[in-house]
């Protein structure tokens, strides 16, 4: 196989190769480290942080479907103390990019943790807007371009770190969703987080999962990920990370085609932890095989 160049540049994050792995699918990267290589990855999206650590919701909260997976987690994590602290010196030792995946429930949360944030070694910030917004009566910050601007906004006078703000799909118009993000002052956009799903005990004639709803994941949604990626990427003028049901090395050339600089492998993860460096190769024979000498040859191509 010739050397094909994988970098990819976000415009202010520049990735050795646009792998990435989903945030709450690797935790901090200590399990997955006994099966692969972390240095051979772009980027880590770690776990989920809250300001203060969170025990997350009662079992069950995860539960199998036939073409993924739903959850309903509740950010369980040891707060962002104990992840500078205890998890950061960790993933310092690696090559790869940090991102530290924040949350809050109210903005001035989110803004305490990117803060927080600024003075470590994180090389960048993934914003989870799809958390509810206590002060607004529990609408997630995500669904409103409004507060979309604003949280993003916000975040960004607290913090001089690589900004991303993940969208949530459970929205009208994604578009819109992106663009406010942009004009909040947003490096780059991953998309998209869980749908919303349920699954039944028929048997016992109950949800499955203790909350009855949870985040839907895995191979079902990457079409309507797919299609959120393009739409977003005609839209904005800033970088994307594509995600949702990426499990091969076509799924993440889809991704890429679709205007997506760089993915993010999540479920799958679960399903073969060699996935991520599977998909590495496969993208690299893909490139050979086209006549291409750099993976950012085909961003954005597609000849719709």
């Amino acid at each position: 196989m010739k050397a094909i160049d994988m970098t990819v540049d976000l415009k202010g994050l520049t990735l050795q190769n646009p792998i990435m792995v989903a945030s709450g699918t690797f935790g901090f990267g200590r399990e997955y480290g006994e099966y692969i290589d972390l240095n051979h990855l772009g980027g880590i999206m770690v776990k989920g942080l809250t300001l203060e650590a969170r025990k997350g919701n009662p079992v069950p909260r995860v539960a199998e479907t036939p073409m993924g997976m739903l959850n309903s987690v509740g950010l369980q994590n040891p707060g962002v103390e104990a992840f500078i602290q205890e998890e950061l010196p960790y993933l310092s030792q690696f090559s790869t990019r940090v991102i530290a995946n924040i949350n809050g429930n109210t903005m001035e949360e989110y803004c305490k943790i990117a803060e927080r944030l600024s003075d470590t070694g994180v090389d960048a910030l993934e914003l989870n807007i799809s958390c509810p917004n206590v002060k607004e009566g529990g609408v997630a910050f995500g669904r409103d371009p409004e507060m979309v601007y604003k949280v993003t906004k916000c975040v960004r006078e607290h913090t001089n770190k690589y900004l991303i703000v993940k969208l949530s799909p459970n929205v009208r118009d994604i578009r819109e969703i992106g663009q406010a993000a942009e004009e909040g002052g947003a490096d780059c956009i991953s998309l998209i987080n869980t749908l919303i799903g349920m699954a039944i005990d028929i048997e016992q004639q109950k949800p499955i999962l203790a909350r009855g709803i949870g985040g839907f994941s895995g191979p079902a949604i990457k079409p309507v990920a797919l299609r959120m990626v393009y739409e977003v990427a005609q839209t904005v003028g800033i970088p994307i990370i594509g995600m949702g049901g990426i499990s091969s090395a076509q799924d993440a050339i889809e991704f890429l085609l679709a205007g997506a600089s760089a993915i993010a492998i999540g479920t799958a993860n679960f399903i073969n932890p060699l996935v991520t460096m599977e998909i590495n190769e496969g993208i690299q024979g893909y490139l050979e095989r086209k006549g291409y000498t750099s993976v950012r040859d085909i961003i954005g191509k597609l000849k719709a």
